[in-house]
Formats: structure tokens, C-alpha cells, sequence
């Protein structure tokens, strides 16, 4: 992308992959729109983590990248961008089952630190995401792998969440 700006979207349309144009407030658009908020509540996320972030977030947040070219990806049309979100699903699943080793089962009010809320505001956008991508699916097919792959990514993050020591 050479310009910032190109004022071709200044009448309420925007482009799809291979130049498509589409209303802003396309299904498509607005489930991209909101990964790349959860995008960067990861980031939010991995940067109070510091060195205790899990590599897994990082590699989560690039797929969210691969996924977004995927919804821009007109129908009928193929993306070569390749999906790994069934291995990430799977490393996401081991982890949940080794933090969850001793951890209460029981509802969280967020609130008990700063960095756990930030995961659980992660939490809840992935539900958001999670919840577009089916809308989405009503009108264009999304690969079975994200969907799960989103599903499994807020189990995650909640897990993740409890991990946080409380502030005193």
C-alpha cells in the first residue's frame, strides 16, 4: 500500500481482495473489522504479558491476520494464504488443559488486575468475533477450521485470564 489515503472510500464503499467493491458495512467488512479489534486487544494483551506472554498469542495473532484475507477473499475466488487454525485449535486445547490443572471452576468478575482484564476485554471481543463469523457464514462460507479456531480462542483467553495473580 503506497498511499494512506486514496478517497476511494469516501462514499460509503471499500474493496474486498482482487478489488471488489463493497459497501463499508458488508458482513465481510464489519467481521474484519472486528478481528482486527481483537487483533490489537492481543496486542494489548502480549505487551503487559511481557516475557510471560505464551508464544501461542503471537502465532494467534498472525493467523487472525491470514484469516482476515480470507473473509476479503470474494466468493467463488481462492486465497492462497494457507490456514493453520486447526493447529493452532490443538495447541490452544493442550494449553487450556495444563493451565486448568488446580483452577476453581467457577464464574469471574474481571477486575483483580490489569492484565487479566485486558484478556478478559479479549475474551469477550472474541465472543463478538465468533458471533459475526456466523452471521457471516449465513451469506458466505467460512472454513469450519476458524470457527472452531474462535470458539476454542475465548476458552483459551478465559483460561489464560485466571493464570493473572491478583493485584493488592
Amino acid at each position: 500500500m503506497k498511499d494512506i489515503y486514496t478517497k476511494t472510500g469516501d462514499n460509503g464503499m471499500t474493496s474486498l481482495r482482487n478489488g471488489i467493491r463493497v459497501e463499508k458495512d458488508d458482513i465481510r467488512i464489519e467481521t474484519n473489522g472486528q478481528i482486527d479489534h481483537l487483533n490489537s486487544l492481543l496486542g494489548i494483551v502480549r505487551a503487559n504479558l511481557g516475557h510471560d506472554c505464551p508464544p501461542l498469542l503471537l502465532a494467534i495473532q498472525r493467523e487472525l491476520m491470514v484469516v482476515m484475507s480470507h473473509i476479503a477473499t470474494p466468493d467463488g475466488q481462492q486465497n492462497a494464504k494457507p490456514l493453520h487454525a486447526d493447529e493452532l485449535t490443538a495447541q490452544m486445547e493442550q494449553s487450556i488443559d495444563e493451565l486448568r490443572a488446580g483452577q476453581p471452576t467457577a464464574f469471574v468478575v474481571p477486575g483483580d488486575s490489569l492484565t487479566a482484564s485486558f484478556i478478559h476485554a479479549a475474551r469477550t471481543q472474541a465472543r463478538t468475533v465468533e458471533r459475526r463469523l456466523w452471521t457471516l457464514n449465513k451469506l458466505h462460507p467460512v472454513s469450519s477450521p476458524i470457527l472452531v479456531m474462535m470458539n476454542r480462542l475465548s476458552d483459551f483467553l478465559f483460561t489464560l485470564a485466571l493464570q493473572k495473580p491478583t493485584q493488592p
